[in-house]
């Protein structure tokens, strides 16, 4: 299977046993092959999530240590590509994770976005190009 890029919702619906889609979200995990790429902005809203409900941010640390998610993007590198992103999509608006993860789509041309953010099918990556995702139906 191509890379899996996975965004800020499923990590915290996997580690959330209360979040509304952390089922659907488990199953996509034992399905799918690691690691999943990433950003840090990403594993920073994650964190941000967890902590707010009592989960320390360590658990997010630990996924990285054990080979689950790899950071796949250097911000320095591609911030003139983010900028532009983030300009077009201003009206969404896109966030940092969002245009990190639309541009790791563009650098790994055979990926999937994991994804619970609904932006995605907004997005569009290389101008004009659907990013495609694993995402539940809504």
């Amino acid at each position: 299977m191509s890379e899996i890029l996975i965004d800020t919702g499923p990590l915290v619906a996997m580690i959330c046993a209360g979040d509304q889609d952390h089922a659907w979200t488990v199953e996509r995990f034992r399905a799918l092959p690691p690691p999943f790429l990433t950003c840090e902005p990403v594993l920073a809203e994650a964190c941000f999530l967890i902590e707010r409900r009592g989960i320390s941010g360590k658990v997010i640390l630990e996924r990285i240590e054990n080979g689950l998610l790899r950071i796949a993007l250097e911000i320095e590198d591609q911030s003139a590509a983010l900028r532009k992103l983030m300009t077009r999509y201003a009206s969404v608006p896109m966030s940092l994770a969002d245009s990190c993860l639309v541009r790791m789509s563009e650098i790994y041309p055979e990926c999937h976005v994991f994804t619970l953010d609904s932006d995605f099918r907004i997005y569009r990556r290389n101008g004009r190009q659907m990013i495609p995702t694993i995402a539940p139906d809504r």
